[in-house]
């Protein structure tokens, strides 16, 4: 497992474009969305009504592309291992460098992410299986409808981690302690009842098995934020490819809230 130093060297040197999901550990990872000043407040004001799927962490000045109040050696052009552009709410490219992107109207918002309460509920001696298995999380579209801010509206993004029941509780209880990435589940058991057709096929990340005896349990996801912009069709955007997360330098043990 490389360092998380050395992570974020070959992250910005574009030799590491995968997800970043049991790396770095102990250090809080963010999704990213980039947009055009005259989307900010707008945005700024959806992540305010939907704190769940959307936690905010941090929001740059216009056009500043550090972000020191996550880490002192931030750039967000460069750190991220694959971006996705997006012209008119359409993703058109996923590059792993948008330097030569980069305008002086641009605001970056930071999303806290799950993966931070991933390492909490490892040391407390539960399976994380898509880490086991080192694969992405998955993530599914459900019918859950956020709530709109101007033009940015759409249904929420989860993630699943399979559980058996004892220790779905006992999941339960950990991530309440982490509100600001995602905190406790938002829904157990049935996918269907939240508008998941195929649980075996997610809209992102990989598809993680589910053994006997075990329930997917689902928590509110970041990626949320892409949808919402798909809808809001901004004329330029810039995330993080899901799963391929900002690595910062606040340490995870910061966000508990006990």
């Amino acid at each position: 497992m490389l360092s998380p130093a050395d992570l974020k060297t070959r992250i910005r040197q574009g030799q590491h474009r995968g997800h970043t999901t049991g790396f770095a550990p102990g250090l809080v990872q963010g999704n990213v969305v980039i947009l055009p000043a005259q989307f900010a407040d707008e945005f700024s004001l959806y992540c305010q009504r939907n704190p769940k799927p959307c936690p905010l962490l941090a929001r740059s000045e216009a056009g500043d592309p550090r972000l020191s109040m996550l880490g002192t050696d931030i750039d967000i052009r460069c750190d991220v291992p694959r971006y996705r552009v997006f012209r008119d709410g359409l993703l058109v490219d996923e590059p792993s460098d948008i330097s030569d992107l980069w305008r002086g109207d641009l605001v970056t918002f930071v999303l806290g992410c799950s993966f931070a309460f991933e390492e909490a509920l490892q040391a407390d001696g539960l399976e994380v299986r898509h880490i086991s298995l080192r694969r992405n999380v998955s993530m599914y579209r459900t019918m859950i409808e956020t709530v709109p801010a101007g033009r940015f509206r759409g249904p929420m993004v989860v993630t699943m981690r399979p559980f058996k029941p004892a220790d779905a509780i006992r999941a339960i209880q950990i991530t309440s302690r982490y509100p600001q990435v995602h905190g406790a589940p938002i829904h157990f058991g049935d996918p269907a009842a939240i508008g998941i057709a195929d649980i075996a096929r997610p809209e992102f990340g990989d598809p993680v098995p589910i053994a006997p005896g075990e329930v997917p349990v689902f928590w509110a996801c970041g990626v949320t934020s892409q949808i919402a912009i798909e809808a809001a069709r901004p004329d330029f955007c810039i995330t993080h490819a899901p799963g391929c997360m900002l690595i910062t330098d606040l340490s995870n043990s910061r966000l508990s809230v006990i």
